[in-house]
Protein backbone atom coordinates (compact mmCIF):
# COMPACT_ATOMS: atom_id res chain seq x y z
CA UNK A 1 0.00 0.00 0.00
CA UNK A 2 1.58 3.28 -1.08
CA UNK A 3 0.40 6.40 1.08
CA UNK A 4 1.25 10.12 -0.03
CA UNK A 5 1.98 12.08 3.47
CA UNK A 6 2.64 15.61 2.92
CA UNK A 7 6.03 17.36 3.91
CA UNK A 8 5.02 21.08 3.78
CA UNK A 9 5.48 23.76 6.61
CA UNK A 10 1.97 24.13 6.62
CA UNK A 11 0.93 20.32 6.58
CA UNK A 12 4.08 19.69 9.59
CA UNK A 13 2.74 22.27 11.49
CA UNK A 14 -0.56 20.39 11.57
CA UNK A 15 1.10 17.37 12.67
CA UNK A 16 1.71 15.26 9.23
CA UNK A 17 5.20 14.12 11.25
CA UNK A 18 3.10 12.68 13.83
CA UNK A 19 0.45 10.80 11.34
CA UNK A 20 3.25 9.79 9.21
CA UNK A 21 5.07 8.19 12.04
CA UNK A 22 1.73 6.75 13.69
CA UNK A 23 1.53 5.15 9.83
CA UNK A 24 4.73 3.30 10.18
CA UNK A 25 4.43 2.33 13.41
CA UNK A 26 0.79 1.18 12.93
CA UNK A 27 1.91 -0.54 9.83
CA UNK A 28 4.77 -2.48 11.30
CA UNK A 29 2.37 -3.87 14.28
CA UNK A 30 -0.22 -5.40 11.79
CA UNK A 31 2.78 -7.05 9.37
CA UNK A 32 1.73 -4.94 6.76
CA UNK A 33 3.90 -3.16 4.03
CA UNK A 34 3.34 0.34 3.53
CA UNK A 35 5.73 2.51 1.15
CA UNK A 36 4.89 6.29 2.58
CA UNK A 37 5.57 8.90 0.26
CA UNK A 38 6.80 12.37 1.93
CA UNK A 39 4.88 14.62 -0.80
CA UNK A 40 4.77 18.39 -1.12
CA UNK A 41 0.90 19.72 -0.31
CA UNK A 42 -1.55 20.03 -3.30
CA UNK A 43 -2.19 23.77 -1.99
CA UNK A 44 -5.37 22.32 -0.24
CA UNK A 45 -4.41 23.85 2.84
CA UNK A 46 -8.10 23.79 4.70
CA UNK A 47 -7.62 19.56 4.68
CA UNK A 48 -4.12 19.23 5.77
CA UNK A 49 -2.84 17.00 6.76
CA UNK A 50 -4.06 15.48 3.53
CA UNK A 51 -3.44 11.72 3.49
CA UNK A 52 -3.52 10.07 0.28
CA UNK A 53 -4.26 6.46 -0.69
CA UNK A 54 -2.98 5.29 -4.31
CA UNK A 55 -5.34 2.78 -6.02
CA UNK A 56 -6.14 1.76 -9.34
CA UNK A 57 -8.71 4.43 -9.73
CA UNK A 58 -6.41 7.14 -8.29
CA UNK A 59 -5.41 8.51 -5.14
CA UNK A 60 -8.11 8.49 -2.37
CA UNK A 61 -7.70 11.28 -0.13
CA UNK A 62 -8.52 11.82 3.60
CA UNK A 63 -8.62 14.87 5.39
CA UNK A 64 -7.23 16.47 8.28
CA UNK A 65 -6.01 13.39 9.41
CA UNK A 66 -4.71 13.04 13.27
CA UNK A 67 -2.52 10.67 14.67
CA UNK A 68 -4.81 9.35 17.17
CA UNK A 69 -7.12 8.49 13.88
CA UNK A 70 -4.78 6.05 11.77
CA UNK A 71 -5.33 3.23 13.83
CA UNK A 72 -9.07 3.41 12.84
CA UNK A 73 -8.34 4.14 9.61
CA UNK A 74 -6.48 0.70 9.51
CA UNK A 75 -9.41 -0.97 11.27
CA UNK A 76 -11.77 0.14 7.87
CA UNK A 77 -9.19 -1.89 5.59
CA UNK A 78 -8.25 1.39 3.66
CA UNK A 79 -9.43 1.79 -0.43
CA UNK A 80 -8.21 -0.84 -2.66
CA UNK A 81 -9.92 1.42 -5.60
CA UNK A 82 -12.19 4.08 -4.68
CA UNK A 83 -15.42 2.26 -5.35
CA UNK A 84 -14.84 -0.53 -2.67
CA UNK A 85 -13.99 2.02 0.15
CA UNK A 86 -15.93 0.96 3.88
CA UNK A 87 -16.67 4.84 5.07
CA UNK A 88 -19.19 6.76 3.17
CA UNK A 89 -17.35 9.78 1.05
CA UNK A 90 -17.30 12.60 2.20
CA UNK A 91 -19.03 15.33 -0.70
CA UNK A 92 -15.68 17.76 -1.26
CA UNK A 93 -17.43 20.43 -2.46
CA UNK A 94 -19.75 20.33 1.23
CA UNK A 95 -16.50 18.98 3.45
CA UNK A 96 -15.10 21.98 5.02
CA UNK A 97 -12.51 20.62 7.19
CA UNK A 98 -12.29 20.24 11.18
CA UNK A 99 -13.51 16.61 10.49
CA UNK A 100 -14.10 14.97 14.37
CA UNK A 101 -15.33 11.67 13.89
CA UNK A 102 -12.49 8.89 14.95
CA UNK A 103 -12.10 8.54 11.38
CA UNK A 104 -10.98 10.98 9.05
CA UNK A 105 -13.41 12.10 5.84
CA UNK A 106 -12.57 10.41 3.14
CA UNK A 107 -13.19 12.80 0.26
CA UNK A 108 -12.72 10.49 -2.88
CA UNK A 109 -10.24 10.80 -5.77
CA UNK A 110 -8.50 14.25 -4.83
CA UNK A 111 -8.12 15.09 -8.22
CA UNK A 112 -11.85 15.01 -9.15
CA UNK A 113 -12.24 17.72 -6.44
CA UNK A 114 -13.63 20.81 -7.96
CA UNK A 115 -11.08 23.23 -6.28
CA UNK A 116 -8.45 21.20 -8.12
CA UNK A 117 -10.35 19.71 -11.43
CA UNK A 118 -11.47 23.56 -11.86
CA UNK A 119 -8.02 24.79 -11.75
CA UNK A 120 -5.37 25.54 -14.78
CA UNK A 121 -2.13 24.30 -12.99
CA UNK A 122 1.21 25.19 -15.38
CA UNK A 123 3.53 25.81 -12.65
CA UNK A 124 2.18 24.33 -10.15
CA UNK A 125 1.13 21.14 -12.10
CA UNK A 126 4.06 18.30 -9.71
CA UNK A 127 3.03 20.19 -6.61
CA UNK A 128 1.81 17.16 -4.24
CA UNK A 129 1.94 14.90 -6.85
CA UNK A 130 5.84 14.25 -6.72
CA UNK A 131 8.27 12.78 -4.39
CA UNK A 132 9.71 16.60 -3.58
CA UNK A 133 13.58 15.19 -3.89
CA UNK A 134 12.88 11.99 -6.02
CA UNK A 135 14.81 13.05 -9.52
CA UNK A 136 13.67 10.09 -11.39
CA UNK A 137 10.05 11.17 -10.35
CA UNK A 138 10.58 14.54 -11.30
CA UNK A 139 11.66 13.43 -14.52
CA UNK A 140 8.62 10.92 -14.88
CA UNK A 141 6.13 13.79 -14.55
CA UNK A 142 7.93 15.67 -17.55
CA UNK A 143 10.71 17.54 -15.80
CA UNK A 144 14.06 18.37 -17.67
CA UNK A 145 12.08 19.03 -21.25
CA UNK A 146 12.34 22.43 -20.92
CA UNK A 147 16.11 22.82 -19.61
CA UNK A 148 16.78 19.94 -22.75
CA UNK A 149 14.80 22.37 -25.56
CA UNK A 150 16.29 25.13 -24.04
CA UNK A 151 19.97 23.92 -24.68
CA UNK A 152 19.11 23.66 -28.24
CA UNK A 153 18.56 27.25 -28.84
CA UNK A 154 21.04 29.92 -28.89
CA UNK A 155 20.62 32.88 -26.38
CA UNK A 156 18.87 35.11 -28.75
CA UNK A 157 16.45 32.58 -29.96
CA UNK A 158 16.66 31.72 -26.11
CA UNK A 159 14.98 35.45 -25.27
CA UNK A 160 12.74 35.57 -27.41
CA UNK A 161 10.90 32.85 -26.51
CA UNK A 162 10.50 34.42 -22.68
CA UNK A 163 9.56 37.53 -24.92
CA UNK A 164 6.89 35.26 -27.36
CA UNK A 165 5.67 33.60 -24.18
CA UNK A 166 4.30 36.85 -22.71
CA UNK A 167 6.08 35.92 -19.19
CA UNK A 168 5.90 38.81 -17.01
CA UNK A 169 7.48 39.03 -13.75
CA UNK A 170 5.37 37.08 -10.93
CA UNK A 171 6.90 38.90 -7.72
CA UNK A 172 4.86 41.96 -8.45
CA UNK A 173 6.27 44.62 -10.42
CA UNK A 174 5.12 42.61 -13.45
CA UNK A 175 8.11 43.74 -15.79
CA UNK A 176 8.20 41.42 -19.09
CA UNK A 177 10.60 39.07 -18.57
CA UNK A 178 11.89 38.46 -21.59
CA UNK A 179 13.31 42.15 -21.73
CA UNK A 180 15.57 41.61 -18.84
CA UNK A 181 16.76 38.22 -20.02
CA UNK A 182 18.32 39.73 -23.32
CA UNK A 183 19.58 42.68 -21.88
CA UNK A 184 21.71 40.46 -19.32
CA UNK A 185 22.56 37.92 -22.42
CA UNK A 186 23.69 40.91 -24.65
CA UNK A 187 25.69 42.68 -21.70
CA UNK A 188 29.37 42.16 -21.57
CA UNK A 189 31.09 41.02 -18.90
CA UNK A 190 33.53 37.87 -17.92
CA UNK A 191 30.89 36.86 -14.73
CA UNK A 192 27.27 37.33 -14.92
CA UNK A 193 24.80 35.76 -12.14
CA UNK A 194 21.30 34.84 -11.53
CA UNK A 195 19.43 35.90 -8.35
CA UNK A 196 16.14 34.46 -7.68
CA UNK A 197 14.11 36.39 -4.88
CA UNK A 198 12.82 34.01 -2.82
CA UNK A 199 11.67 36.89 0.01
CA UNK A 200 8.30 35.96 0.41
CA UNK A 201 6.93 38.82 2.75
CA UNK A 202 3.67 39.77 1.44
CA UNK A 203 1.02 39.11 4.22
CA UNK A 204 -1.19 36.21 2.45
CA UNK A 205 1.13 34.80 0.06
CA UNK A 206 2.88 31.52 0.31
CA UNK A 207 3.24 30.48 -2.91
CA UNK A 208 7.10 30.67 -3.46
CA UNK A 209 6.87 28.79 0.03
CA UNK A 210 4.83 26.07 -1.15
CA UNK A 211 7.17 25.63 -4.73
CA UNK A 212 10.33 25.12 -3.21
CA UNK A 213 8.85 22.39 -0.25
CA UNK A 214 6.90 20.83 -2.66
CA UNK A 215 8.46 20.72 -6.51
CA UNK A 216 12.13 22.56 -5.71
CA UNK A 217 13.37 20.87 -8.96
CA UNK A 218 10.96 22.92 -11.11
CA UNK A 219 12.68 26.24 -9.83
CA UNK A 220 16.24 24.48 -10.19
CA UNK A 221 15.75 23.88 -13.65
CA UNK A 222 14.11 27.13 -14.59
CA UNK A 223 17.43 28.85 -12.34
CA UNK A 224 19.46 26.51 -15.00
CA UNK A 225 17.97 27.50 -18.29
CA UNK A 226 18.26 31.22 -17.32
CA UNK A 227 21.59 30.83 -16.71
CA UNK A 228 22.61 29.22 -19.68
CA UNK A 229 20.55 31.62 -22.22
CA UNK A 230 21.87 34.46 -20.39
CA UNK A 231 25.35 33.24 -20.03
CA UNK A 232 25.51 33.43 -16.36
CA UNK A 233 27.45 30.76 -14.83
CA UNK A 234 26.72 31.20 -10.76
CA UNK A 235 23.24 32.02 -9.75
CA UNK A 236 21.73 32.26 -5.49
CA UNK A 237 18.77 31.77 -4.19
CA UNK A 238 18.09 34.68 -1.48
CA UNK A 239 15.15 32.30 0.67
CA UNK A 240 13.59 34.00 3.50
CA UNK A 241 14.69 33.36 6.99
CA UNK A 242 11.55 32.11 8.05
CA UNK A 243 11.51 29.29 5.41
CA UNK A 244 13.71 26.68 7.48
CA UNK A 245 11.96 23.88 5.45
CA UNK A 246 12.39 25.14 1.96
CA UNK A 247 16.06 26.08 2.67
CA UNK A 248 16.57 22.19 3.71
CA UNK A 249 14.66 21.12 0.32
CA UNK A 250 16.60 23.16 -1.46
CA UNK A 251 19.84 22.44 -0.57
CA UNK A 252 18.95 18.55 -0.64
CA UNK A 253 17.39 19.28 -4.10
CA UNK A 254 20.60 21.02 -5.55
CA UNK A 255 23.09 18.24 -4.33
CA UNK A 256 20.46 15.93 -6.33
CA UNK A 257 20.26 17.97 -9.14
CA UNK A 258 24.37 17.60 -8.94
CA UNK A 259 24.74 14.25 -8.65
CA UNK A 260 22.74 13.72 -11.81
CA UNK A 261 24.43 16.08 -13.51
CA UNK A 262 21.56 18.61 -13.74
CA UNK A 263 24.08 21.19 -12.21
CA UNK A 264 27.85 21.94 -12.69
CA UNK A 265 30.26 21.80 -14.66
CA UNK A 266 28.52 20.11 -17.77
CA UNK A 267 24.61 20.51 -17.55
CA UNK A 268 23.28 17.64 -19.02
CA UNK A 269 26.57 16.87 -21.45
CA UNK A 270 25.88 20.43 -22.90
CA UNK A 271 29.54 21.93 -22.19
CA UNK A 272 27.53 24.60 -20.06
CA UNK A 273 28.38 25.39 -16.79
CA UNK A 274 25.95 26.74 -13.69
CA UNK A 275 25.72 25.80 -10.27
CA UNK A 276 23.23 27.36 -7.52
CA UNK A 277 23.68 28.49 -4.15
CA UNK A 278 20.94 28.90 -1.44
CA UNK A 279 21.41 32.27 0.94
CA UNK A 280 19.86 33.08 4.04
CA UNK A 281 17.85 36.47 4.01
CA UNK A 282 18.32 39.33 6.15
CA UNK A 283 14.82 38.82 8.02
CA UNK A 284 14.00 42.72 6.77
CA UNK A 285 10.90 42.85 3.85
CA UNK A 286 12.96 45.68 2.61
CA UNK A 287 15.75 43.03 1.41
CA UNK A 288 12.08 41.49 -1.06
CA UNK A 289 13.75 45.02 -3.12
CA UNK A 290 16.07 43.49 -5.96
CA UNK A 291 18.51 45.95 -4.85
CA UNK A 292 18.76 45.93 -1.26
CA UNK A 293 18.76 42.51 -1.53
CA UNK A 294 21.48 42.62 -3.67
CA UNK A 295 23.59 44.46 -0.95
CA UNK A 296 22.55 41.76 1.51
CA UNK A 297 24.14 39.01 -0.56
CA UNK A 298 26.83 41.25 -0.48
CA UNK A 299 27.51 40.90 3.04
CA UNK A 300 26.03 44.53 3.56
CA UNK A 301 22.71 45.77 5.20
CA UNK A 302 19.89 45.51 2.80
CA UNK A 303 19.81 49.03 1.28
CA UNK A 304 17.56 50.12 -1.64
CA UNK A 305 20.56 51.34 -4.47
CA UNK A 306 19.36 54.36 -6.74
CA UNK A 307 19.04 53.90 -10.26
CA UNK A 308 20.75 53.69 -12.85
CA UNK A 309 22.62 51.82 -13.29
CA UNK A 310 19.80 48.43 -13.24
CA UNK A 311 21.32 45.47 -11.89
CA UNK A 312 20.77 43.52 -15.19
CA UNK A 313 24.28 45.75 -16.54
CA UNK A 314 25.54 46.31 -12.98
CA UNK A 315 24.09 44.04 -9.95
CA UNK A 316 25.49 41.38 -7.88
CA UNK A 317 28.96 42.43 -7.25
CA UNK A 318 28.59 44.85 -9.85
CA UNK A 319 28.32 42.52 -12.74
CA UNK A 320 25.09 41.47 -14.84
CA UNK A 321 22.58 40.22 -12.76
CA UNK A 322 19.77 38.50 -13.86
CA UNK A 323 16.92 38.65 -11.05
CA UNK A 324 13.24 37.11 -11.12
CA UNK A 325 11.16 35.83 -8.79
CA UNK A 326 10.44 32.72 -7.91
CA UNK A 327 7.24 31.84 -9.88
CA UNK A 328 8.53 33.72 -12.52
CA UNK A 329 11.85 30.91 -12.97
CA UNK A 330 9.73 28.07 -12.07
CA UNK A 331 7.37 28.87 -15.11
CA UNK A 332 10.42 29.07 -17.19
CA UNK A 333 10.59 25.45 -17.82
CA UNK A 334 6.74 25.24 -19.05
CA UNK A 335 7.56 27.52 -21.58
CA UNK A 336 10.15 26.09 -23.00
CA UNK A 337 9.00 22.89 -22.77
CA UNK A 338 5.57 23.51 -24.46
CA UNK A 339 6.30 26.26 -26.69
CA UNK A 340 6.15 30.13 -25.95
CA UNK A 341 2.30 30.14 -27.81
CA UNK A 342 1.12 27.57 -25.69
CA UNK A 343 1.65 29.43 -22.80
CA UNK A 344 0.79 32.64 -23.98
CA UNK A 345 -2.91 31.03 -24.65
CA UNK A 346 -3.35 31.33 -21.17
CA UNK A 347 -4.57 34.95 -19.25
CA UNK A 348 -5.95 37.96 -20.84
CA UNK A 349 -4.60 41.41 -22.57
CA UNK A 350 -1.28 41.80 -21.77
CA UNK A 351 -1.39 39.20 -18.89
CA UNK A 352 -0.80 36.04 -20.15
CA UNK A 353 -0.16 32.80 -18.68
CA UNK A 354 -1.41 31.69 -15.64
CA UNK A 355 -1.32 33.83 -11.66
CA UNK A 356 -0.93 31.34 -8.69
CA UNK A 357 -3.39 33.01 -6.44
CA UNK A 358 -2.89 32.51 -2.55
CA UNK A 359 -6.82 32.51 -0.96
CA UNK A 360 -5.96 33.22 2.87
CA UNK A 361 -7.45 35.86 5.38
CA UNK A 362 -11.16 35.04 6.77
CA UNK A 363 -11.91 32.53 3.94
CA UNK A 364 -13.40 28.62 4.29
CA UNK A 365 -11.02 27.14 2.17
CA UNK A 366 -8.33 28.79 1.68
CA UNK A 367 -5.28 27.56 -0.44
CA UNK A 368 -3.42 27.61 -3.63
CA UNK A 369 -5.11 28.49 -6.94
CA UNK A 370 -3.25 28.84 -10.17
CA UNK A 371 -5.31 30.19 -12.98
CA UNK A 372 -5.16 31.89 -15.86
CA UNK A 373 -5.18 35.36 -15.86
CA UNK A 374 -9.03 37.04 -16.21
CA UNK A 375 -10.38 35.19 -13.18
CA UNK A 376 -12.12 37.48 -10.92
CA UNK A 377 -12.22 37.92 -6.24
CA UNK A 378 -15.83 37.09 -6.90
CA UNK A 379 -15.31 33.66 -8.16
CA UNK A 380 -11.94 32.85 -6.04
CA UNK A 381 -14.18 34.10 -2.82
CA UNK A 382 -17.75 32.22 -3.75
CA UNK A 383 -16.21 29.10 -5.97
CA UNK A 384 -13.10 28.38 -4.02
CA UNK A 385 -13.14 29.87 -1.07
CA UNK A 386 -16.85 29.11 -0.01
CA UNK A 387 -17.24 32.35 1.25
CA UNK A 388 -16.03 33.60 5.14
CA UNK A 389 -14.49 31.35 7.56
CA UNK A 390 -16.93 33.15 10.20
CA UNK A 391 -19.76 33.29 8.38
CA UNK A 392 -20.54 36.56 7.72
CA UNK A 393 -20.38 39.28 4.88
CA UNK A 394 -17.66 39.74 3.22
CA UNK A 395 -16.35 43.57 3.74
CA UNK A 396 -13.02 44.19 1.72
CA UNK A 397 -10.31 42.11 0.04
CA UNK A 398 -6.77 42.91 0.06
CA UNK A 399 -4.55 42.06 -2.73
CA UNK A 400 -1.05 42.61 -3.29
CA UNK A 401 0.21 42.22 0.02
CA UNK A 402 0.12 44.80 2.64
CA UNK A 403 0.86 47.23 0.17
CA UNK A 404 -1.66 46.30 -1.84
CA UNK A 405 -5.20 48.10 -1.97
CA UNK A 406 -8.17 47.22 0.13
CA UNK A 407 -11.17 46.52 -3.05
CA UNK A 408 -14.65 46.86 -2.14
CA UNK A 409 -17.38 44.51 -3.03
CA UNK A 410 -18.03 47.03 -6.40
CA UNK A 411 -14.95 45.78 -7.75
CA UNK A 412 -15.22 42.33 -7.00
CA UNK A 413 -15.78 41.14 -11.00
CA UNK A 414 -12.89 43.38 -12.30
CA UNK A 415 -10.73 40.58 -13.94
CA UNK A 416 -7.33 39.84 -12.14
CA UNK A 417 -5.05 41.25 -14.82
CA UNK A 418 -2.13 43.48 -14.34
CA UNK A 419 -3.81 46.75 -16.54
CA UNK A 420 -7.38 46.30 -14.93
CA UNK A 421 -5.89 46.19 -11.57
CA UNK A 422 -3.81 49.63 -12.25
CA UNK A 423 -6.61 51.22 -13.52
CA UNK A 424 -8.67 51.63 -10.43
CA UNK A 425 -5.35 52.17 -8.51
CA UNK A 426 -4.67 49.03 -7.04
CA UNK A 427 -1.65 45.86 -7.75
CA UNK A 428 -2.24 42.26 -8.38
CA UNK A 429 1.28 42.21 -6.92
CA UNK A 430 2.39 38.56 -5.76
CA UNK A 431 -1.60 37.57 -6.16
CA UNK A 432 -1.90 37.53 -2.64
CA UNK A 433 -5.25 37.53 -1.75
CA UNK A 434 -6.30 38.13 2.08
CA UNK A 435 -10.41 38.13 2.36
CA UNK A 436 -11.88 40.19 5.51
CA UNK A 437 -15.59 40.02 6.87
CA UNK A 438 -17.28 42.73 7.89
CA UNK A 439 -16.36 43.29 11.22
CA UNK A 440 -12.83 44.36 10.17
CA UNK A 441 -11.75 48.29 10.81
CA UNK A 442 -10.33 49.56 7.74
CA UNK A 443 -9.06 52.62 9.30
CA UNK A 444 -7.42 50.16 11.99
CA UNK A 445 -5.86 48.11 8.69
CA UNK A 446 -4.79 51.97 7.13
CA UNK A 447 -2.82 52.80 10.43
CA UNK A 448 -1.39 49.55 10.22
CA UNK A 449 0.13 49.51 6.49
CA UNK A 450 1.74 53.12 7.66
CA UNK A 451 3.01 51.32 10.68
CA UNK A 452 4.47 48.40 8.55
CA UNK A 453 6.12 51.00 6.37
CA UNK A 454 7.87 52.83 8.95
CA UNK A 455 8.99 49.81 11.13
CA UNK A 456 10.22 48.57 7.66
CA UNK A 457 11.49 51.39 5.70
CA UNK A 458 15.65 51.41 5.26
CA UNK A 459 15.41 54.58 5.67
CA UNK A 460 17.19 56.20 2.17
CA UNK A 461 14.77 58.42 1.11
CA UNK A 462 12.94 60.77 3.15
CA UNK A 463 9.04 59.89 1.89
CA UNK A 464 9.44 56.73 2.72
CA UNK A 465 10.77 57.35 6.02
CA UNK A 466 9.54 60.76 7.82
CA UNK A 467 6.03 59.99 4.86
CA UNK A 468 5.21 56.95 6.67
CA UNK A 469 6.12 58.23 10.13
CA UNK A 470 3.67 61.29 9.25
CA UNK A 471 0.66 59.43 8.05
CA UNK A 472 0.84 57.24 11.32
CA UNK A 473 0.49 60.03 13.02
CA UNK A 474 -2.08 61.72 11.33
CA UNK A 475 -4.15 58.61 11.16
CA UNK A 476 -4.65 58.42 14.78
CA UNK A 477 -5.71 62.33 14.72
CA UNK A 478 -8.54 60.99 12.47
CA UNK A 479 -9.45 57.84 14.35
CA UNK A 480 -9.22 59.99 17.71
CA UNK A 481 -11.89 62.04 16.15
CA UNK A 482 -10.25 64.66 14.54
CA UNK A 483 -11.74 64.37 10.48
CA UNK A 484 -11.45 67.88 9.46
CA UNK A 485 -11.01 68.65 6.15
CA UNK A 486 -7.41 69.65 6.98
CA UNK A 487 -6.58 66.47 8.34
CA UNK A 488 -8.30 64.35 5.42
CA UNK A 489 -6.32 66.48 2.71
CA UNK A 490 -2.98 66.15 5.00
CA UNK A 491 -3.00 62.42 4.78
CA UNK A 492 -3.76 62.42 0.46
CA UNK A 493 -0.73 65.04 0.45
CA UNK A 494 1.40 62.89 2.11
CA UNK A 495 0.53 60.09 0.10
CA UNK A 496 1.15 61.65 -2.95
CA UNK A 497 4.57 62.41 -1.87
CA UNK A 498 5.22 59.12 -1.08
CA UNK A 499 3.92 57.93 -4.44
CA UNK A 500 5.82 60.05 -6.61
CA UNK A 501 9.00 60.95 -4.33
CA UNK A 502 10.11 57.58 -2.92
CA UNK A 503 13.42 55.62 -4.45
CA UNK A 504 11.93 52.40 -4.25
CA UNK A 505 8.12 50.19 -3.89
CA UNK A 506 8.23 50.56 -0.41
CA UNK A 507 7.43 54.14 0.29
CA UNK A 508 5.70 54.29 -3.27
CA UNK A 509 3.06 51.52 -2.39
CA UNK A 510 2.01 52.40 1.04
CA UNK A 511 -0.43 54.97 -0.06
CA UNK A 512 -2.05 52.03 -2.07
CA UNK A 513 -4.26 50.48 1.31
CA UNK A 514 -4.33 53.66 2.91
CA UNK A 515 -6.18 55.37 -0.10
CA UNK A 516 -8.26 52.57 -0.78
CA UNK A 517 -9.21 52.60 2.55
CA UNK A 518 -9.92 55.78 2.73
CA UNK A 519 -12.16 56.38 -0.46
CA UNK A 520 -14.08 53.25 -0.16
CA UNK A 521 -14.68 53.03 3.87
CA UNK A 522 -15.12 56.47 4.84
CA UNK A 523 -17.46 55.57 7.59
CA UNK A 524 -14.51 53.70 9.57
CA UNK A 525 -12.43 56.71 9.98
CA UNK A 526 -15.38 58.28 11.39
CA UNK A 527 -16.68 60.58 7.92
CA UNK A 528 -20.17 60.99 6.01
CA UNK A 529 -19.60 58.72 2.25
CA UNK A 530 -18.68 61.82 0.40
CA UNK A 531 -16.09 63.48 3.50
CA UNK A 532 -13.30 61.95 1.88
CA UNK A 533 -14.05 62.97 -1.23
CA UNK A 534 -14.99 66.12 -0.93
CA UNK A 535 -11.55 66.95 0.96
CA UNK A 536 -9.47 65.48 -1.88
Amino acid sequence: MRLYIPRDSAALALGADRVAAAVADEAARRGIAVDIVRNGSRGLLWLEPLVEVATPSGRVGYANVRADQVAALFDTGWPVTAESHALLPVDPAAYDGAWEAAAPACIGIVDAMPYLSGQQRLTFARIGITDPLDPADYEAHGGLAGLRAALALDPEAACQTVLDSGLRGRGGAAFPAGIKWRTVSRAQAAQKYVVCNADEGDSGTFADRLLMESDPFVLIEGMTISGVCVGATQGVIYVRSEYPHAVAALEAACAEARRAGWLGADVLGSGKTFDLRVVRAAGAYICGEETAMLESIEGKRGVVRAKPPIPALSGLFGQPTLINNVVTLASVPVVFAKGAEHYRNFGIGRSQGTLPVQLAGNVRRGGLIELAFGVTLRTLLEDFGAGTASGRPAKAIQVGGPLGAYLPPSQWDIPLDYEAYAAVGAVVGHGGVVVHDDTADLAALAGYAMKFCALESCGKCTPCRIGSTRGVEVIDRIRGGDTSAKQITLLRDLCDTMVNGSLCAMGGMTPFPVLSALDHFPADFGLVPDASAKAA
